[in-house]
């Protein structure tokens, strides 16, 4: 199960595929069949997120398979509305912190990937900021955590892409290029 927000749908990605479509298509080439859920929804902030998540989970959990979540957000925290941040910094480290501990009431082994980077410096600072804390509290809880904003900022293709789209969103190259970041880090936690 993926929960997060329109990176996850893979919004502005003309193949519909997005990154969690192109991951869920490689575990399958490695020979790793599974059931994907996409809940990803556009402008979810992690406070979102954690507030319907479990709800979510809870009917695509089957005791005969080896159920597992991804969660992927922070980017629309760091998005500034009414002279601050959406979701306060502390309050989006305390959601994912609330959501990994909630996984693992539900016995889910959790991959966290972090915030993709944004075209604005500002928002693009909070959004580091942000995905470090995120790291290190994956690390406490020993979930694997993936960095995607460093490595797609300095992207030309990711900025290209989502500077012709919306602003923010790219297409399928920068979700592609997501995607190979994650994609290596993915199989192994399947494989765990």
């Amino acid at each position: 199960m993926f929960f997060g927000d329109s990176f996850v749908a893979g919004v502005g990605d003309d193949t519909g595929l997005g990154w969690v479509g192109r991951v869920v298509a490689g575990a399958c080439a490695a020979g790793v069949p599974l059931t994907a859920y996409n809940l990803g929804v556009r402008r979810e902030t992690s406070a979102d997120v954690l507030e319907r998540w479990e709800a979510e989970a809870r009917p695509r959990v089957s005791r005969e398979a080896d159920c597992r979540v991804v969660f992927s957000f922070g980017a629309n925290d760091a998005t500034v509305e009414n002279g601050g941040p959406r979701v306060p910094a502390a309050d989006s480290v305390g959601a994912l912190s609330q959501a990994i501990a909630g996984a693992a009431r539900l016995g889910l082994p959790v991959l966290v990937v972090g915030p993709p980077p944004a075209n604005d410096d500002d928002q693009q600072d909070r959004i580091s900021r942000l995905s470090a804390s995120f790291a290190e509290v994956a690390e406490g809880r020993t979930v694997p955590f993936v960095d995607v904003a460093g490595p797609l900022r300095a992207s030309s293709t990711w900025s290209r892409e989502a500077q012709a789209g919306d602003g923010a969103h790219p297409g399928r190259e920068g979700y592609a290029l997501l995607a190979q970041l994650v994609m290596e880090p993915w199989l192994g936690w399947l494989a765990s």
